[in-house]
């Protein structure tokens, strides 16, 4: 195996008059958390299906933990760890023992008490699935996912249906994989504060074409962008785009003699270049 756990060079594939995925690039650094971005019908869900060895390619070169996943075995299989958008449950068993139970599909297994509390379910352990809410059945997907000890996490919009509190713990929950067990992830969400606190890199696709690729701070152009510069003067917001906004603050706080009431700068969110980048390449 390379340093890159997911190369792929000009990915394409066709559903009949429709080109899905079109020449498509990517390089993703083992230990690396990378999101791929994109409205619906971008092309997401049918490239990551190819990665995971679910779809056949029409064209291009794949190599996902140094195997190509349209002919690679169930030893490469072993190295993947998979969280569906919808995933299934056996929900008259235990957490414990739904755990238990898909460790025993793999060689190396991390231990399923150790996984059950990574993921925040010890209390529950012993409680029926059926009876969790809906994002304790979640954290169970991902138990499921990382109890064969992947060196790949493949994850589908993790957090639908979580509150605040608890994305945010899932946010450190996949974190600790990284860092800790140096578990690549490949994540693909609509939650673009998600992409941003999680990511290392993002790509966005549109009409399966990849549009944007860098990390979430530069990407397309967004470091380089005018800042807007609100304050308060007279008892009147007023609003300023600089392009060096210590310069324009240095002469507001002359001007005021010292504090400038209500200021603020702030720069374009991801999720305005992400709107911005889509929208363009839509047109």
């Amino acid at each position: 195996m390379t340093d890159s756990a997911v190369l792929v060079r000009g990915l394409t594939k066709r559903y009949r008059d429709n080109l899905a995925v079109n020449n498509v690039d990517l390089n993703i650094a083992a230990g690396e958390i990378f999101a791929l971005l994109g409205p619906n019908g971008a092309g997401k869900t049918t490239t990551v299906e190819i990665l995971e060895g679910y779809r056949d390619r029409d064209g291009g070169e794949v190599e996902v933990l140094g195997a190509d996943p349209q002919r690679a075995g169930r030893r490469w299989r072993y190295g993947i760890g998979i969280v569906l958008q919808d995933a299934s449950d056996l929900s008259e068993l235990t957490v414990r023992e739904t755990v238990r139970h898909f460790a025993r599909y793999y060689p190396n297994p991390r231990d399923p008490d150790q996984v059950i509390e990574q993921v925040g379910l010890a209390a529950k352990a012993n409680s029926r699935v059926s009876t969790l809410s809906g994002g304790q059945r979640r954290r169970i997907d991902v138990a499921v996912g990382i109890v064969g000890n992947p060196a790949l996490l493949f994850l589908d919009e993790p957090t639908t249906g979580f509150d605040p509190q608890a994305r945010r713990q899932f946010w450190d929950l996949i974190r600790s994989l990284a860092q800790e067990n140096g578990t690549t992830v490949l994540l693909t969400t609509h939650y673009l504060e998600e992409a941003e606190n999680l990511a290392d890199r993002v790509a966005v696709i549109v009409k399966g074409q990849v549009v944007a690729e860098g990390d979430p701070a530069t990407l397309g152009g967004r470091a380089e962008a005018k800042a807007t510069v609100s304050w308060l003067e007279n008892g009147e917001h007023r609003t300023q785009e600089a392009t060096d906004p210590g310069t324009l603050i240095a002469e507001l706080t002359a001007r005021h003699g010292g504090t400038v009431p209500g200021l603020t700068v702030s720069r374009p969110s991801l999720e305005d270049v992400y709107l911005d980048l889509i929208g363009s390449a839509q047109k």
